[in-house]
């Protein structure tokens, strides 16, 4: 299915199909991104992730996840198709095999993440920063997170309307990212190998950023429309 074409089919709807999809059975996927060739570690996760699924009964997804253009290698999404058939892999619905609730490039998918974004836009979940990474880094208040990472200090999460327009002018009227206003609560996942793991979002990374001031959507948005859209169960993938 091409952009021009979800017209046709409203984002509730195919929410609607890939919730129902995974009721029915266990959704697994894959979803590389085609940067270069696949190391031990990617094929690895899609081995386990097609195990895991297989021996469920259910459906495997693959997903190419070229959402960030710039880093895509040519020819690289049609290697990884070589090197995961090689491996003795299949799938269920793909970018090469179609399927349901394609297509299954994130290129291709850029109306949804508008859409996804307007949507958290009017729920009052996302807001414009004009911070660049240096402001970050250089906020005195700035609290270090996970591994080290400079957590977003909330500088632009309360601003007034007026105070946003005086930002902007005084940035040279640069386009500002948009960020994920996280809760102020623990947030928890159950994992089925390591257990509960749970992290303070908004001490350990702040507010983070779902699209950048030059407009490209950030992996934390289209990974997670993705996922819901396409009714995905059951996600495999490495710590990192």
């Amino acid at each position: 299915m091409s952009p021009a074409q979800f017209s046709q089919r409203s984002f509730d709807d195919l929410l609607a199909r890939g919730v129902e999809l995974g009721r029915a059975s266990v959704r697994g996927r894959y979803a590389p991104s085609p940067t270069g060739p696949q190391h031990l570690g990617n094929m690895r996760t899609a081995l386990v992730a097609w195990l895991q699924t297989r021996l469920s009964g259910g459906t495997f997804v693959l997903r190419m996840e070229d959402i960030d253009l710039p880093r895509v290698v040519q020819g690289s999404a049609a290697q990884i198709l070589d090197d995961l058939r090689w491996l003795g892999l299949d799938w269920d619905e793909g970018p090469d095999v179609g399927g349901p609730l394609g297509p299954y490039d994130q290129s291709a998918r850029q109306e949804l993440y508008v859409e996804a974004l307007n949507r958290l836009e009017q729920a009052g979940r996302i807001y414009p920063c004009y911070c660049s990474r240096k402001d970050v880094a250089e906020a005195s208040s700035a609290p270090h997170g996970f591994e080290g990472m400079l957590a977003y200090p909330g500088t632009c999460r309360e601003l007034t309307p007026g105070e946003r327009a005086r930002v902007y002018e005084e940035k040279g009227a640069r386009a500002p990212s948009w960020r994920y206003r996280v809760p102020a609560r623990r947030v928890g996942v159950v994992d089925e190998i390591a257990g509960i793991y749970e992290e303070q979002l908004e001490v350990e990374v702040g507010d983070f950023v779902v699209r950048r001031s030059d407009g490209m959507f950030a992996y934390q948005l289209g990974v997670v429309v993705d996922d819901a859209l396409m009714g995905i169960t059951d996600v495999v993938r490495g710590v990192d």
